[in-house]
């Protein structure tokens, strides 16, 4: 028989977790939900010294007393830390890990990351002990609860009940390291990605793709992945379809990362048409794409999407689509700008912006480029950066075009400045040509971005000419090489262009 200890993330305990007890055990399976020290119902109270080692042994004892001999650990987003610590203690007792829209913590990584506050998380780092003085963080107020993850699917009475019962967190919890071991890492996982807050098998494909360490254990044979169409709360909006889950996770089933997708990651597949050769050179962080003369001419500068980790190699300006894009403009008689920027965190996104802003001027004094004929093309979502450009849009910025664009924060992107939202900027566009292409086969959680944007565009007024591709993906130029797509890809760059020799 399998024991399944189920372990709630931040403000909540054993309560939650009600119905996917009820549904394991149906199936035959033992079902332990836990309330960890201080976290309310029957836990035991918290006091000053109440940490994230406090959570990890309240685990451990559990562990021992349950005689089942297949014990699978289950964490909720914070709750995954103190079973990766519980985990390497009793790493012969645990037939496996289920990761609930939990990240992937690092050993030495404190639960911090997960407060969606900067100013919070700056306060509690800055005082050493429990954030001078405070011992606890009061949990969210009602109608705030989407500020730490997508509440979609949740009922009025589940809302009402996760405000009615939540608890304060020990700030301890959040702010002591992890301790992983190697036991625990080596460990069979299975992760269950909730899709309405922003992660999705395609996207843990897409970082391991970048081949990054980190993530590249994720490509184990025992690691398993599993999507729910559902916010950050499962075992309130979706706890039957959460119990069939963890009932096959422990079987062992599940989608897995092919070890192939480091061979051929999306972002390194070929361009979808053959293009030309132009000459290219190289300036800093951009790129230019040329004509084969030297005749002043209109720039489009292509800006990458991101968060992407800061060592990925090849940089963006040498990926495929970039490069084509590029080559593409130089061939049709413009100057084509890729550049890397340094958007690898969702803190990033202003330094980011005056990557962008230095690259622009950096284009824009070249004696080979008509610096009065610029347009900014963003993709994926390198969108957001196109918010400060539409709210005040300079004379020689001729269009601004976005694929596939990211146009606000999704769900679980708590850090981002709320300043980069083009959807509250686009009034400021005025005239301004905006070239958008969007995919049919659009993340839902993506396209939601985009529909607010272009509700809040038509509201103003604005200037906007939407390429549609029904039958394409999100990062298309590299999946779908397709005539649906090359048109797609032909028609917005002779439009942008056009806007920019008008």
């Amino acid at each position: 028989m399998t024991a399944f200890i189920l372990v709630s993330g931040t403000f909540t305990g054993g309560w939650i977790w009600k119905e996917v007890a009820d549904g394991l055990r149906e199936s035959g399976a033992e079902a332990y939900p836990v309330t960890l020290t201080g976290m309310g119902d029957t836990g035991r109270p918290a006091d000053a010294g109440t940490d994230l080692e406090t959570h990890v042994q309240d685990l451990v004892r559990l562990i021992d007393q349950v005689e089942s001999p297949q014990v699978v650990l289950v964490g909720h987003a914070y709750g995954l830390y103190p079973v990766l610590g519980a985990a390497g203690l009793r790493p012969e007792r645990i037939a496996r890990i289920v990761n609930i829209d939990g990240g992937l913590p690092q050993d030495g990584e404190p639960a911090l990351g997960l407060v969606p506050d900067q100013a919070l998380r700056d306060r509690l780092t800055a005082v050493p002990g429990p954030a001078g003085g405070e011992g606890v963080i009061a949990p969210p107020a009602p109608g705030e609860w989407q500020r730490w993850g997508s509440v979609e699917g949740i009922e009025a009475a589940g809302l009402e009940r996760l405000a009615r019962l939540s608890a304060p967190q020990p700030v301890g919890t959040l702010v002591q390291p992890l301790r992983l071991s190697d036991e625990a890492a080596e460990l069979p996982m299975t992760g269950v990605l909730c899709t309405a807050n922003g992660s999705s098998i395609q996207i843990v494909e897409s970082v391991v793709g970048f081949g990054d360490p980190r993530f590249g254990a994720l490509t184990r044979p025992g690691v398993t992945f599993f999507e729910l169409g559902t916010g950050h709360w499962p075992m309130l909006s979706a706890p039957d379809e959460l119990a069939a889950v963890l009932v096959r996770a422990a079987a062992g089933e599940g989608h897995r990362i092919a070890a192939a997708v480091q061979e051929q990651p999306v972002h390194l597949r070929p361009f979808l048409m053959d293009v030309p050769e132009r000459p290219r050179e190289r300036s800093g962080h951009i790129e230019f794409h040329r004509p084969d003369d030297d005749t002043p001419r209109p720039a489009v500068v292509f800006v990458h999407g991101g968060p992407l980790p800061a060592d990925a190699r090849p940089t963006p300006r040498d990926w495929p689509t970039l490069v084509g894009y590029g080559q593409y403009v130089a061939s049709r008689g413009g100057v084509g700008v890729t550049l890397d920027h340094r958007l690898h965190d969702f803190t990033d996104y202003g330094r980011a912006a005056q990557d962008v802003v230095d690259a622009v001027e950096l284009v824009r004094a070249d004696p080979r480029v008509d610096g009065e004929r610029v347009a900014l093309w963003y993709l994926s979502g390198g969108g957001m950066l196109a918010a400060d450009w539409l709210a005040a849009p300079p004379p020689w910025l001729r269009c601004v075009a976005a694929s596939y664009p990211v146009l606000a924060p999704l769900p679980n992107w708590k850090l981002v400045d709320p300043r980069y939202r083009p959807s509250e900027t686009v009034r400021g566009a005025g005239h301004l040509p905006i070239v958008l292409t969007r995919v049919g086969l659009e993340r839902p959680e993506i396209m939601a971005t985009v529909d607010e944007f272009l509700a809040a565009a038509k509201e103003c007024g604005a200037n906007i000419e939407v390429v549609d591709v029904p039958s394409a993906h999100h990062a298309f130029e590299a999946i779908d090489h397709t005539e649906e797509a090359r048109g797609a890809v032909e028609y917005a760059v002779r439009t942008v262009l056009g806007h920019l020799r008008s």
